[in-house]
């Protein structure tokens, strides 16, 4: 998938820096990863206690069991895996957040090579960015603005592993009802063929609306809510890309359709396939944060054709904007409790056992009903109508 570049920032020396609070955000934990939108709310409690941390530190309690003393930022890292190194939950930024408040919508980036140093003063810690080579905290790095012309080939850590959720961004997409009835559609192909493969022509008629760069749709499915049968939204099937080549032209009894090089293909198309704009995103960070209130919702399906789905898998839920759910949103994964008998007494009742949480999501990518998730982290394999709340 063709990902166009956009600016970045990137970690600048500017001498001493004080000490930072355990602050992997303010380290690049928000760093540079996909969004369709580059802001993102903050509350004022949120930045109420980012600023207090960047005075005081994190308690020690909040540190993971076995926190390294220092951490040399390796290719292949994540924010999100080292965070974890440091802290009991790592999308728990505001408390490590600390400084950069006015930076928070548009993070820096950390790269290989940099020496993240943990420092405990009494019961609290903080993080200091040290430079590779001096062993100590005291010659620091304070995280500046520096404008690049990369994101995501420049080496820089990503929040999470990017490669997963990429492809998903413009593939798991959902239409409303009749979204898709009077978009473009190809009409037909060369020497008649029903399908079209990748590299060959396919001819388009339809309001292209002076987009030139397509995506090919097929049959939407209806994404149902678990809970109330309700149609939330309907998903796509994703074919592939399409490239506009040459403009047709309608006239009285002339209909020349346009002209399209099918680009990338996931299927065959089909005549009858729809286009979609490709969307203009914006490549700027968004941070893993837990959701300011509480949610309760359900998985609605696995996306693709599995019925179960595992680590670094992507599933749909049925909240979206409209419940208040935002991209970077961290949730979790509950295991509904089994049924079982109460043998210990002569009655033997049946008894439910509690539902026990056994996994993370990181939202990605929000509709207004429905929203996309990759499963970050799980023990047993994840259901439409599996149970999810904050976490």
């Amino acid at each position: 998938m063709s990902l166009r570049r956009r600016p970045a920032l990137r970690i600048g020396r500017t001498g001493p820096a004080t000490a930072v609070a355990l602050a992997l955000a303010a380290a690049g934990l928000a760093s540079s990863a996909f969004a369709a939108e580059p802001n993102f709310p903050i509350t004022d409690k949120q930045r109420s206690t980012a600023q207090q941390v960047a005075q005081t530190g994190v308690p020690l309690s909040e540190l993971a069991p076995n926190a390294p003393d220092q951490h040399v930022v390796q290719r292949g890292d994540t924010l999100w895996g080292i965070s974890g190194l440091f802290l009991k939950s790592p999308w728990r930024w505001p408390e490590l957040w600390g400084m950069n408040l006015d930076q928070i919508r548009n993070p820096h980036l950390i790269f290989p090579g940099q020496v993240l140093v943990l420092v405990k003063t009494g019961d609290r810690a903080t993080l200091q960015i040290a430079q590779p080579g001096s062993g100590m905290p005291g010659n620091t790095v304070k995280l500046s603005p520096r404008v690049r012309s990369e994101v995501l080939d420049n080496g820089a850590i990503a929040s999470i592993p990017l490669h997963l959720i990429g492809p998903f961004l413009d593939q798991a997409v959902v239409f409303g009802a009749k979204e898709l009835d009077n978009a473009p559609r190809i009409v037909a192909s060369q020497e008649g063929r029903v399908m079209v493969s990748k590299g060959e022509t396919a001819y388009v008629r339809g309001d292209l609306g002076g987009a030139r760069d397509f995506r090919l749709f097929r049959e939407p499915r209806p994404l149902l809510d678990p809970l109330t049968n309700e149609v939330l939204g309907y998903e796509g099937r994703y074919v592939g890309t399409a490239e506009f080549v040459r403009a047709g032209e309608e006239s009285a009894g002339s209909i020349v359709p346009a002209t399209f090089r099918v680009a990338t293909t996931r299927l065959e198309a089909n005549i009858g396939d729809r286009l979609s704009p490709v969307p203009q995103r914006d490549l700027t960070a968004f941070v893993p944060h837990a959701p300011a209130t509480a949610v309760d919702g359900r998985i609605v399906s696995v996306y693709g054709d599995g019925v179960k789905a595992g680590q670094n898998q992507i599933v749909s839920i049925n909240r979206g904007a409209r419940d208040g759910i935002e991209r970077g949103h961290v949730l979790a994964l509950w295991r509904a409790g089994a049924t079982t008998i109460d043998k210990t007494v002569e009655a033997r009742p049946a008894i439910r056992l509690p539902d026990e949480r056994h996994g993370l999501l990181f939202v990605f990518s929000v509709f207004d009903r429905v929203s996309y998730a990759l499963i970050l982290s799980v023990q047993d394999q994840v259901r439409a109508g599996d149970r999810f709340t904050q976490p």
